[in-house]
């Protein structure tokens, strides 16, 4: 134990290099743009499940929630309260009308109930927002490799961002889904294989670790505050959790594009709702990893929470077994960025450069011009992710990229609410509401950060989109004659 040896080196090569291959392999046959971005619409649902779970966790469950649990206590578990509840309301809503038709991306929807405009104007805040919210994903997951090697953060983030570049282009939304569906079983294995380490190395197993644990107040998961700026509470995970997995999973491309793979629409709704189960358990097992933690250090007060897992994961595992856990940290990695690079390739092919061309029908040249986005996105990725290390220290990643995602989710659901109460208001409307909410968000979070949570965020932009809509819709004569979709 100790150091990451020669036997880790070989585990972890050998995966990435098996997992690289693997994913363009399974692009060998592509036929078009819908086979790239959508696998043809026949992917099984359980793999579906899989990979949803695997694109929105990833590497923030493997090294920050740890962290989270470490410093403070299982609170964060009564979001995936609201995340299942979220999720539900999402598959009987939202999910059906993604299933009329014959939508490539999750913003087609508003385009037929409002004009070009409104999906072009939500498209362009999802790639910003996506962009800026992945690259701190993709900085977490250097971590770990920049710690085994010494290379500096920049070069590690190149390293990762090239590996998952390759199969991903080459493999498309295929490639994606599946090899997410094996990270996602690998990084769960490292998740329980440190619980029974810890079980070892910590005197009296974990009887006393939950023992230590219990005295000082870290197991409690449920608190029914009503103070706004407590970020984790009963009433904050069933609402703004809630809230924040409808429009993540109702209205972001980067998972409606996985549910849009499966075969029809009773498929589509069991992975999502079976993705929330997932989460759930997911969630409490990363947590308690955390726990285990806390009393094996004792308590030290680490700079960086990101850092606490993969300090244990390097220095107190034994041979092979590190490469294995480090391995896993990659897969959580891997599985967010080959989801995200291909969302927004997909979004930018379909949302602006087929229409703005006049190529819509032109399968064979959305495949081509998806590579070539594909190969921007990556690079736009990589380029964030270095950016963001200055400011790595101020809070945990996972905190981090859920606030981004949070200033402007509440927005999105609020248009697509409309989309299905108000399909006739119009286009100016719709926009100009989704930009008082994006704003006012923003606003909250700039000028008072810890006088409201970060998970009651989604919440208040979806009232400020709905309320500046109507109020806007109203001060226009009503709402104008809904058109037929095309």
């Amino acid at each position: 134990m100790g150091a990451f040896t020669p036997l880790d080196l070989v585990v972890l090569v050998a995966y990435l290099g098996g997992v690289t291959l693997w994913g363009a392999w399974l692009g060998r046959n592509h036929r078009g743009g819908t086979d790239y971005f959508l696998g043809n619409r026949e992917l099984p649902w359980g793999a579906v499940l899989l990979s949803v779970v695997a694109t929105e966790t990833s590497t923030l469950t493997f090294l920050s929630i740890p962290g989270v649990s470490y410093f403070g206590t299982l609170g964060f578990l009564q979001l995936t309260l609201g995340y299942l509840a979220g999720r539900i309301v999402v598959s009987a809503v939202l999910l059906p009308a993604y299933y009329r038709g014959d939508l490539k991306t999750a913003y087609g929807l508003l385009e037929e109930r409002f004009g070009v405009g409104t999906r072009r104007f939500t498209s362009g805040i999802f790639m910003v927002t996506r962009l800026l919210a992945d690259s701190v994903r993709l900085f977490a997951t250097a971590i770990p490799l920049a710690l085994i090697t010494g290379w500096p953060y920049s070069v590690s983030i190149g390293l990762i961002g090239l590996l998952t570049l390759i199969y991903t282009y080459f493999g498309g939304i295929r490639a994606v889904v599946w090899v997410d569906a094996l990270q996602m079983g690998l990084y769960l294995v490292g998740a329980f294989i440190t619980l029974a380490v810890l079980q070892a190395l910590v005197p009296g197993g974990w009887g006393e670790i939950l023992a230590g644990a219990s005295a000082e107040g870290k197991l409690a998961w449920l608190d029914f505050s009503v103070d706004p700026a407590v970020p984790y509470t009963f009433w904050a995970g069933l609402v703004g959790g809630g809230f924040l997995s409808m429009a993540s999973h109702g209205t972001d491309h980067l998972l409606v594009q996985r549910l849009l793979t499966c075969k029809d629409l009773r498929a589509g709704q069991k992975a999502l709702v079976g993705s929330g189960v997932a989460v759930v358990v997911q969630f409490a097992l990363f947590l308690l990893v955390g726990i285990g933690l806390w009393a094996f250090y004792e308590g030290h007060a680490f700079q960086v929470a990101d850092e606490i897992f993969a300090l244990f994961i390097i220095e107190e595992l034994p041979a092979g077994v590190s490469g294995l856990l480090i391995a896993g940290v990659f897969a959580a990695a891997m599985s967010t960025l080959s989801s995200s690079i291909n969302s927004l390739a997909s979004a930018t092919a379909y949302d602006f450069w087929a229409p703005l061309t006049g190529r819509e029908e032109d399968d064979g040249a959305a495949l081509r011009a998806g590579r070539l986005f594909t190969l921007i996105w990556a690079a736009l990725l990589v380029g964030a992710a270095i950016l963001y290390i200055p400011m790595s220290e101020d809070a945990a990643a996972v905190e981090v990229a859920l606030t981004i995602a949070s200033l402007v989710y509440g927005a999105f659901l609020g248009a697509f609410f409309l989309s299905l109460a108000r399909p006739g208001t119009g286009q100016g409307v719709v926009v100009a509401g989704m930009l008082a909410g994006v704003a006012t968000v923003t606003a909250i979070w700039i000028v008072i950060p810890h006088r409201i949570g970060w998970p009651w965020f989604v919440f208040i932009g979806f009232l400020v989109t709905l309320m500046v809509a109507f109020l806007a819709g109203a001060g226009r004569g009503g709402r104008r004659p809904a058109e037929p979709a095309p």
